[in-house]
């Protein structure tokens, strides 16, 4: 069977995200297990790492919203599958999945799909489109808490015929592991974000966008800072704006208030999260929304650096509260400061056990070859 079996992934961009970097590892993974793989992608920077011997790429604007677009994509998705013999598409977004499914019906053959994150809908319309994700033969969540919003919001979607699942998003544990890391490479970095090593760093990593919390995480380092009666810390904002000039001056406006431009650092970006997370003695997760699966908790935790993260999403999931990270009320920048007291005042060995069990629970349970495996076997499933 599994030679037999050949894969066409769609994704919009082949970006730095968990979808696209599932995406990315699955789509090797196919081809070392005798799978002929496929990807149908409009571009993205993760496009220059697929290894072209190993899976053949097609470029779609699979990208875009246009009817017309997704229409011709479909027409187009019929010819590859034909002429490459798919046995089974596997779309990771909405706009591409209305292609496959148009696809899919004309040529009888499975249709995935994963449900990434829990789309907004303020109308019927809205929901209408979301809905293609519940369409597919074998729907997987990528959390219990995407397949509880799966059950609660799409439930009309849903037949016998349909099989929804929950695979957990995995990472690579051998790039995200503390022993890889070199002490130069460690230096180097505190260099560039101008930090001296004298005192304990807190980093947020995350995209600037005020759900991921950054207000919070200010307004909390200020609130440490009036308990301890001095910065004993650096603050590491770690993250694009993306173009949202106006949020990051408001972030800096904000540190201003605080009196905190010295001690906070505004890093647009990092080739290597895990040396990020490395040179951290503490690494937060301050979203105020859910979390479809929140890969910084299981980064950090692979990393054995301790982790504090809001009690929403897919953090409940992955952190096993004061044994391998910390969880604290979402959006309560009081409840958070108290957890970041917590971490500072404990001894180094209770610090390192839960930096220990915090990777011992993200190799057990969220790592990639394990998500590919489980994915892999659904497919053979839905061929059988």
């Amino acid at each position: 069977m599994s030679s037999n079996l050949k894969v066409l992934q769609v994704i919009p961009k082949l970006g730095y995200g968990g979808a696209e970097t599932g995406c990315f590892d699955i789509a090797h993974y196919l081809h070392e297990n005798n799978c002929k793989s496929f990807i149908v992608t409009s571009g993205g920077e993760l496009l220059k790492f697929v290894d072209k011997k190993k899976v053949k790429v097609f470029r779609l604007p699979v990208n875009s919203k246009n009817p017309l677009l997704i229409l011709i994509n479909a027409i187009i998705l019929i010819g590859i599958i034909l002429i490459n013999n798919i046995s089974v598409v596997h779309a990771r977004s909405r706009a591409p999945a209305w292609s496959c499914l148009f696809a899919t019906k004309l040529t009888r053959r499975k249709f995935v799909t994963t449900f990434h994150g829990t789309y907004d809908f303020k109308n019927n319309l809205k929901k209408f489109y979301n809905s293609i994700m519940t369409r597919s033969d074998l729907i997987i969540a990528g959390s219990n808490y995407i397949f509880s919003h799966i059950k609660q919001n799409y439930s009309k979607y849903l037949n016998d015929k349909k099989k929804l699942l929950v695979i957990f998003r995995g990472i690579n544990i051998d790039y995200f592991d503390p022993t890889t890391k070199f002490e130069s490479d460690e230096k180097n970095l505190l260099k560039k974000w101008e930090i001296e090593k004298n005192k304990k760093i807190i980093l947020l990593p995350g995209r600037l966008t005020s759900w991921k919390g950054q207000e919070v995480f200010i307004e909390a380092i200020n609130l440490v800072n009036i308990e301890l009666g001095y910065e004993a810390f650096y603050a590491v904002i770690l993250g694009s704006d993306q173009g949202r000039d106006l949020y990051k001056k408001k972030l800096i406006r904000l540190s201003e208030q605080y009196r905190l431009l010295k001690q906070i650092r505004f890093i647009d970006h990092c080739k290597d999260m895990a040396l990020a997370y490395k040179v951290s003695d503490i690494v937060v997760s301050a979203s105020t929304k859910p979390e479809a699966f929140g890969r910084v908790a299981v980064e950090a935790q692979s990393m054995e650096t301790p982790i504090i993260a809001s009690n929403i999403g897919g953090s409940n999931e992955t952190i096993i509260d004061e044994k391998t990270g910390f969880l604290y009320e979402a959006g309560n920048a009081m409840s958070l400061s108290k957890k970041i007291l917590k971490l500072l005042y404990l001894e180094e060995t209770l610090l390192k056990s839960i930096g220990i069990e915090g990777r011992k629970n993200i190799v057990q349970k969220f790592n990639v070859e394990k998500m590919c495996f489980s994915t892999y076997s659904e497919y053979k499933r839905l061929l059988n």
